[in-house]
């Protein structure tokens, strides 16, 4: 979810996936690792010229003070005031959905081809 850009839209599209025969869903908050974060800065203000500083205030509040958190387990559900209230409101509508109700289904795997181990997977053939 990106902060002021798309955070409003979160319950429309749980619905849209419960419509369409979601049984679960999950969301990461806005992650900005290495060189993203300069190209999400410069298309933020091409874009929201007007929202782009209050958004990268928000991510940094979920973030740490910073545009990213490398720590694993906190990036995937960021931290503070607005991630907490961004979380509530997801688990709030998954509810209301029946989203993430009993267990996961099991992973199906019958159709996975495992890749060819003749040749570079990298290769074009040339």
């Amino acid at each position: 979810m990106i902060p002021f850009v798309n955070d409003a839209e979160m319950e429309a599209v749980l619905s849209a996936a419960r419509e369409a025969g979601a049984r679960s869903a999950s969301y990461i908050p806005l992650r900005l690792p290495l060189e993203v974060k300069y190209l999400f800065r410069e298309w933020l203000q091409e874009h929201y010229p007007l929202k782009a500083e209050h958004v990268m205030s928000l991510v940094q509040q979920m973030r740490g003070g910073r545009d990213n958190d490398p720590v694993f387990g906190s990036h995937m559900r960021g931290q503070g005031e607005f991630a907490h209230v961004l979380r509530r409101r997801f688990e709030i509508a998954c509810r209301r959905l029946d989203l993430n109700v009993g267990e996961r289904p099991a992973l199906e795997t019958r159709h996975f081809k495992l890749p060819s181990t003749s040749g570079d997977q990298f290769s074009l053939g040339l």
